[in-house]
């Protein structure tokens, strides 16, 4: 049917107002689960330093002669290490008019830039902290970088062909001041994920989580000491799980994490108790000089991953 003459359609109108929501949608995941987990302590200089140690190896045949002279032992020395810390920062500028005029879904533009500055601050640490970067140290013109965690990956480190263990600054003490060495891509099996828990254990470690891509979680998922699991609902229908959170090891339960920003390539298990986040300075915002018609602000934290012992950790490196 035709639409009669002169009839007055909104695609011919001026002055229609606009039909806009008042809520803005937001599906950038925050999610961050290596630094939400790990501890935090407090740092009083760039760069950040404690000790680890360890028991000398167990000798079945301590034994001594009655009324012997007994020798003195040789003790270890405790390991010196340090990381660091790193200034990330977001700065906001909106100009004196953005201020001025009438915006959906926030009633200051500003103040939600700076919002979403901080949370963007949250997803860069995690993946800083969950990667294979080496520590800087900083300078009149560099800026300090804080080692990731697969940068201190040395002791229990499954590899590919050609892979390598980072290094440190010093012999056997220091910083990471270089990363690991990729080596030759290779399925993630179980075999590879037991034969990993069982050295961070017999280390003396007791890791709880492992750390991976979604995909490599699915991977996961498939393997063979993992039954398929099936609940019944309250409406008696039966579900298939078709994800597995929860890995029982010979040494106890572990659970895996998916991680966005963590390395594709890498599954990192850990005990969440041997690694924490020193802050020098914590997240704020700092109110940085007018220039013009324009408000700045900066969003901004120093702080450094602290890798208590590495040796209750372990990696899983060089992952298809």
């Amino acid at each position: 049917m035709a639409v009669p003459s002169n009839t007055v359609q909104t695609i011919t109108r001026v002055g229609n107002r606009e039909d806009l929501s008042d809520i803005i949608y937001n599906i950038s995941p925050t999610e961050t689960p290596f630094v939400t987990a790990i501890g935090r302590e407090d740092a009083g200089a760039v760069y950040h330093e404690w000790q680890t140690d360890a028991l000398v190896s167990a000798n079945a045949n301590n034994k001594a002669v009655q009324g012997d002279d007994l020798a003195n032992e040789n003790r270890p020395a405790t390991t010196r290490l340090g990381n660091y810390t790193q200034i990330f920062t977001k700065v906001v500028g909106t100009s004196t008019t953005q201020r001025a005029v009438r915006t959906a879904g926030r009633s200051d533009e500003h103040n939600y830039q700076l919002a979403k500055a901080g949370k963007e601050i949250k997803r860069d640490l995690e993946a800083r902290y969950t990667g294979n970067y080496a520590a800087v140290a900083p300078n009149a013109s560099t800026a300090g970088e804080a080692a990731g965690a697969l940068a201190f990956m040395r002791t229990n480190a499954s590899r590919g062909t050609g892979g390598a263990n980072p290094t440190l600054s010093g012999t056997s003490s220091g910083y990471p001041n270089a990363a690991a060495t990729n080596g030759t891509q290779r399925a993630y099996t179980e075999a590879l994920l037991k034969a990993a828990i069982a050295s961070a254990w017999n280390a003396g470690g007791e890791p709880t989580l492992v750390i991976t891509s979604l995909g490599q979680k699915q991977i996961a998922a498939t393997f063979a000491g993992l039954a398929q699991q099936r609940r019944e609902t309250g409406s008696k229908k039966i579900e298939i799980i078709a994800g597995a959170d929860i890995y029982v090891s010979d040494v106890g339960e572990l659970q895996f994490v998916p991680d966005r920003f963590c390395s594709a390539r890498d599954a990192l298990i850990i005990d969440p108790e041997m690694w924490a986040i020193a802050t020098l300075d914590p997240m704020q915002r700092r109110k940085l000089a007018v220039t013009g018609l324009a408000d700045r602000d900066a969003m901004y934290t120093e702080q450094t991953l602290v890798c208590r012992n590495d040796g209750a950790s372990a990696v899983i490196a060089d992952l298809t």
